[in-house]
């Protein structure tokens, strides 16, 4: 093997206040793995902590992020690439707003993903290096509380105290972000995924337990690297967050979440590997002024056989508005 040589080739290693106010400071949806797998097809775990909070019907969300991830991001197991590094810098776009579903409360959300990284590994024994720069790929979503969350305007939702919430929520990835078929590491997936996930929060206090179990679905990707057909299967994720809430709108929480599955076929043919990854996270949100507020989110983790594995800091500004 070349001596830390640098190949650069058109396959290019392959590219690739009140407990009110608390409540209205969360996040509801968003963005903890999103601007870390802005493009993996093997989306590892998305901890999520206060997704279920019930907010009043109307509230809009804006949020900005800046993210930064070293190690091993974006790695498939269909992909012959052997000691993958990468440091990335990613942004994120996205816009919540809450809605009256049925009588529940209910939230959609859109979410909008900006990457640009540096990769190296070993590729056919040979030390070699890419560079990516663009747009990832759009998500979307939607989900609803069926039990423990009634849809209410501002006026009436100050007398709302939550206790368990359940809820149901759907979030699909539509292949729009940078792709080229002739490189293996891409900020585009080239195919659909979707996210059904089911989740519990119950309050204690000024603490909050909560649970979820998901499951990623994906499409056939036809046009893999070097003209081959990719598929996949399923991945599960089971997660658990704690969170305690202080005054001012200010809280903190602490996660874990296991991700499973995704099998690879490459023209029919199994790969022999699975995605099993360990992901830990903890985060503190604090209101700067009203309607405004700041997330700082560090993750890290430990893959068993395959997947993501890697570090990252996230801060995250969000506009609140009714």
């Amino acid at each position: 093997m070349p001596d830390k040589e640098i190949h650069k080739t058109s396959i290019n290693f392959p590219a690739g206040g009140s407990d009110l106010s608390s409540r209205m400071h969360s996040d509801c949806l968003i963005l903890m793995a999103i601007m870390l797998l802005v493009s993996s097809p093997g989306f590892s775990q998305e901890l999520e902590p206060r997704s279920l909070v019930n907010v009043p019907v109307g509230t809009n969300f804006a949020i900005l992020g800046y993210g930064y991830a070293s190690g091993n991001v974006l790695l498939d197991p269909a992909l012959p690439i052997e000691d993958l590094n990468a440091k990335m810098h990613s942004i994120v776009g996205a816009y919540v707003r809450s809605v009256n579903f049925l009588g529940m409360g209910a939230k959609a959300n859109v979410i909008l993903p900006f990457a640009a990284g540096d990769w190296g590994g070993v590729y056919q024994g040979i030390d070699t290096v890419a560079a990516r720069t663009g747009m990832g790929d759009l998500r979307f979503g939607f989900s609803f509380n069926f039990a423990g969350s009634p849809a209410l305007k501002k006026d009436g939702f100050k007398d709302y105290m939550q206790k368990t919430i359940a809820g149901f929520g759907i979030q699909v990835v539509a292949p729009t972000g940078q792709y080229f078929d002739e490189r293996l590491i891409n900020l585009g997936s080239n195919r659909w995924a979707f996210r059904p996930q089911l989740g519990v929060s119950h309050k204690i206090k000024s603490w909050y337990l909560e649970y979820a179990a998901n499951v990623w679905l994906f499409t056939t990707n036809n046009e893999f690297w070097d003209g081959k057909k990719l598929e996949q299967m399923p991945i599960g994720t089971f997660k658990v967050s704690v969170i305690k809430s202080f005054n001012k709108g200010i809280w903190a929480s602490v996660g874990a979440g296991y991700a499973f599955g995704g099998r690879t076929y490459v023209n029919d043919v199994k790969r022999d590997m699975r995605i099993s990854v360990i992901r830990l996270g903890a985060i503190i949100v604090v209101p700067v002024r009203p309607h405004h507020s700041l997330k700082l989110t560090a993750v890290t983790g430990q893959r068993f056989e395959q997947g993501a594995d890697f570090d990252t800091i996230i801060l995250t500004y969000q506009f609140m508005w009714n």
